[in-house]
Formats: C-alpha cells, structure tokens, sequence
C-alpha cells in the first residue's frame, strides 16, 4: 500500500484507557478538504505542502531561523507557495508541525492574521496513545511520523528519520507510541568535524567506493556515510527484536520506513531492513491529522 492510499481517522484509546479526541480551533470556518497548507517546521529547514482534496500536490523547503518574524515567514510562505502558483489566499486551512516553539508561535500568529482555521499537532492533539514517560516532550515530528506509519504499514512499525537529528520512532502492536532513539544526524556529524577539527574538511554526503578509504576525504565519508548507515541498521534491528517480542511475532513482521531530507539522497537506498522510504511521510501525516481533528474521518 503506498502512502497516499492511507486511510485515517481512528481515535486511539490514550495511556489512562480512556479515548480522547483533539478538537479543531473555535474559528468559525468549515473544514475545507480542497485546499490545505501543510508545515514541517524543524531546527535546519521549514517544509511546506500544499494538498488539494487530501493529495498533497506541491512541496518546497528553506532553510528554517527561530528568530524569524510572523511577518518574514509570511513573505517566506508566500514566495514558496508562489514557486507552485499558489499563495496564502488559497488556503483553507493549515495544520503545523513544529519542534521550534518560537517558529510554532509565529506560524500560528500567521494564520490568526489572515483567519485561516490553524490546527497544531502535539501530544494532547494526535489521536494516538503516548506511552512515554513525558508525551509533551516528544517531539511533533515524530508523532506525525509514528501516526502516519501506523496506518500505512500497520503495527507495530519503527519510523527512521533522518534529518538534523536521525530519531527511530516505535510504534507498538496495540498503535501506541511507546518511545525510541535520538542520534546526531549524519550531516551535523560532517560539520563537527570539520569545524572542531584543524585539518579535517567538510565533504560532500555521499557514499565512498569501499571501505578502505585512500584519502583523507574517503576516510571521512566511510567513517561518517557507512558508519551512520550501520549505526541505523543496528538500532533499527534491535528495536525490530524488542517490538517483535512484546507482539509475539517473528522481527521481520515488523516494519519500517525511512523518511527526512537526507532520506531522498541516494545512500539511503542502501539502508538495510526498510519496507518504504518516502521524504513526504510528515507533510502527508499532517494532512490525515487535520482530517481526524476536524472531523472529516469519513473522508479520510
């Protein structure tokens, strides 16, 4: 089944065993399937969506700063939705992701000028059971990810993102998200060597011809490319084991996909142990989460 084949809208029991609901902003505005804006907003880029009648049909990414004004985004959104034909104008509705709470703040502020229904996803508004110590901290990104996953490939599922930071998201067999892991990612380990190091240069993330590297720029990319590679191959595996044995079922039974903006990048197609790769996985989770917040779950 592919992504946009998901089908949403199922409202998880949360820890306490009672089921809970998100509910949409007090704006006044219908939901409006036809025209929905979609932000990523993380700590190296802000990714943008735009989907028509549920399909995401454009996406575009800038380099993402905290200290960015509600009126400098708003010229950051509009000239990246301009790149596809569209603008704010068109959008009947937004639903954020965000792990930089200043940048939440300021798209929110963004909506609210222009009256556009905003939903935010969060631990208390995913429909789906946090079984963490501390839900408020988990990161959005990855609930979206977690609750997007669950619906595409069933549970339990590990979601590996691979962005500024690379995550492993565990999903459980009863759909809940029950934690995971948090590695440097691969590209901010490039630069701290480059810039913590005298001699060391910053190179280009791709994969080296073998595994004895000639020079030192080979060196660097077997060290940091296949050693990232096997660092995601391993946990990911571990955690395949540890889900699989609370299932009672066999490891290969539970499934994995890799998504983030390193993901699209040619040496992640050699990543041992996934069922899917997909870079949009985030932008497409948030469009069925407004969906089951605004209910439209009979459109999802």
């Amino acid at each position: 089944m592919r992504l946009d084949e998901l089908r949403f809208g199922i409202v998880q029991p949360d820890c306490r065993g009672t089921a809970t609901r998100a509910h949409p902003p007090p704006t006044g505005r219908a939901y409006h399937r036809h025209m929905l804006l979609v932000i990523d907003a993380g700590n190296s880029h802000v990714t943008v969506g735009l989907a028509r009648d549920g399909d995401l049909i454009a996406s575009r990414r800038a380099a993402s700063r905290a200290s960015a004004t509600p009126d400098e985004l708003e010229v950051l959104l509009e000239g990246l939705l301009r790149l596809d034909g569209q603008g704010l104008v068109g959008a009947a509705a937004v639903a954020i992701a965000s792990t930089v709470p200043a940048l939440t703040d300021a798209f929110e502020a963004i909506a609210a000028r222009r009256e556009i229904p905003c939903a935010v996803a969060s631990a208390g508004t995913i429909p789906m059971a946090v079984h963490v110590d501390r839900p408020g901290d988990v990161g959005p990104d990855r609930l979206v990810n977690a609750y997007a996953a669950a619906h595409l490939l069933g549970t339990p599922v590990i979601v590996v993102d691979c962005g500024t930071a690379t995550t492993f998201d565990a999903v459980d067999s009863q759909g809940a998200f029950v934690g995971g892991a948090i590695a440097p990612g691969l590209q901010l380990g490039l630069e701290a060597l480059a810039t913590r190091t005298a001699r060391l240069p910053l190179v280009e993330l791709r994969l080296p011809d073998g595994m004895i590297g000639r020079d030192t720029a080979s060196a660097i990319r077997v060290g940091t490319v296949l050693g990232h590679r096997t660092m995601i191959e391993g946990i990911l595996g571990r955690i395949r084991r540890e889900l699989a044995a609370g299932a009672g079922i066999a490891p290969h039974e539970v499934r994995a996909i890799l998504t983030g903006g390193l993901s699209a990048l040619p040496w992640a197609r050699t990543i041992e142990g996934l069922d899917g790769i997909d870079p949009d996985l985030t932008l497409k989770g948030l469009i069925h989460f407004h969906r089951s917040v605004t209910g439209d779950e009979a459109q999802a």
